[in-house]
């Protein structure tokens, strides 16, 4: 796991416990922007995208040794000059199902970059490992496979391929979307549904007070998405995209992030010492929760 400020990447053993693999020390922390998204490909290699002193970029490591004592390898930077601001630095990447790695950014505060092709702001990535242009990208010898973001920092994928996105909006809307090669999302122009055929409308929205979502994973059926302002954990079933239901209302105060751990169960990150939370014992900290003690 990643902490944005510190730099810091650490190594969660089966108890609970961690320790410091790295500190990646060209992160600079600023705002919202610091260490940000991690992930791994199944040839020992970690990613990171974090913020350097000019940009965001991502680079990639060679991790070596055991569980309990890995060790990174030197960064080699696949894509830098991602414009950097204290606020919208997107941040979430993943490997999809198609082995290519998807990188979120936001607009860094400059909502035009959304709709420029030439900007990687605003926009959700595709690249192979060693930062290429994949042929199949829907702009020719561009990165961008969509654009119109404001800021995205939740995407999962569900059985059958299809690509979910989650983005904060600025006053009105929150957004899920479905993520389709080379389609535009409609910011600055469009905050929520727009009903117009030049944009992709989202398959739910919601105001940034009851949501503000972050992280997202797929388990069971459903996304899983954490609620910063809202402080709560949403379900939205992927067979009716359009409702949701949401748990813990304000149980665990902000929550950042979901995943799926090794075992099956979803990890479920709180984000209370950020500066915009209220600490509470124990924070911050990972739940773990399997989806039907939920529903249940």
């Amino acid at each position: 796991m990643s902490e944005r400020d510190s730099g810091r990447i650490l190594e969660l053993a089966d108890d609970g416990s961690a320790r410091e693999v790295a500190v990646i020390e060209a992160s600079a922390s600023r705002g919202e922007g610091g260490l940000l998204g991690l992930a791994a490909d199944d040839q020992d290699r970690l990613f990171a995208y974090y913020t350097a002193r000019d940009d965001n970029r991502v680079a990639r490591f060679d991790v070596s040794g055991e569980a309990g004592s890995l060790t990174l390898g030197e960064p080699t930077i696949i894509v830098e000059g991602i414009d950097k601001s204290a606020t919208h630095n997107g941040g979430r990447i993943a490997f999809g199902p198609d082995g290519m790695l998807y990188v979120t950014t936001g607009d860094a505060g400059v909502p035009a970059n959304s709709q420029d092709l030439s900007s990687l702001n605003g926009k959700i990535l595709r690249m192979t490992p060693d930062g290429d242009v994949p042929a199949d990208n829907p702009f020719d010898g561009s990165l961008v496979w969509s654009l119109g973001h404001r800021n995205v920092q939740g995407v999962a994928w569900t059985e059958d391929g299809t690509l979910f996105a989650t983005e904060f909006g600025q006053d009105t809307w929150d957004e899920l979307n479905i993520i389709e090669a080379g389609s535009n999302y409609g910011w600055p122009a469009v905050e929520g549904r727009a009903n117009n055929a030049d944009f992709a409308d989202p398959v739910q929205q919601w105001s940034p007070a009851e949501a503000s979502p972050s992280g997202m994973a797929y388990l069971d059926g459903a996304l899983w998405i954490a609620n910063l302002r809202g402080a709560n954990l949403r379900s939205v079933p992927v067979s009716d995209p359009s409702t949701s239901t949401t748990h813990w209302e304000g149980e665990f105060g902000r929550l950042r992030d979901a995943t799926v751990s090794p075992d099956g169960h979803l990890w479920v990150v709180t984000n209370n010492t950020d500066g915009r939370g209220s600490p509470r014992e124990g924070d911050d900290r990972i739940i773990a929760i399997s989806p039907q003690a939920l529903s249940g």
